[in-house]
């Protein structure tokens, strides 16, 4: 495993923070050192936010990814903002359904998926975030499977279990992209 330097990033309300939360706690189940690091608009929903999470098998030195290895793009003033951050040799994954714009740089990995369609399409509203959380599981392989289904289940209040199937299907239809 390589460090894993991820930036996820969109407005407030779509689970960017949630997502994050899943990745850290998934590379926590599996013994890496782990950071996680919100930050939001004083909005909060409609404003934007993103979140830097780090996963290493060393000590991570900050907390900050301000130049990612991977990077999720939720809305466009999120792509537009960081996707020149994105070290050469990037993943960079794109809800293509809300962002038509594609990436230009020629020196990154970039796969569209219109996670918000997929969502709404196969009675998953509210997880794109998940949708996009399994391809990139699938593109970095930065937990095991199962540390990943512990961690959607750490995450998913006891007051919202009954979401955690949902969420499973989430992260499955992600990987299948």
């Amino acid at each position: 495993m390589t460090e894993h330097n991820i930036l996820i990033a969109g407005f407030g309300g779509q689970g960017v923070l949630f997502s994050g939360k899943v990745i850290a706690y998934a590379g926590l189940i599996d013994g890496l050192e782990v950071s996680w690091l919100p930050s939001y608009g004083p909005e909060m929903r409609g404003g934007t936010a993103n979140c830097s999470v780090c996963l290493s098998k060393r000590t991570i030195g900050s907390p900050l990814v301000v130049n990612p290895n991977a990077f999720v793009a939720m809305n466009l003033p999120s792509f537009d903002k960081f996707i020149d951050d994105v070290v050469p040799g990037g993943v960079v994954i794109v809800d293509s359904y809300l962002i038509e714009k594609k990436v230009e740089r020629e020196d990154v990995k970039a796969f569209y998926v219109p996670a918000q369609k997929l969502a709404e399409e196969n009675n998953l509203k509210g997880l794109s975030n998940i949708i996009l959380t399994g391809k990139l599981f699938k593109e970095l392989g930065f937990c095991s499977k199962e540390a990943l289904d512990e961690a959607v289940k750490k995450c998913v209040p006891a007051k919202k279990a009954h979401l955690l199937e949902a969420n499973y299907r989430a992260i499955e239809l992600g990987m299948s992209i």
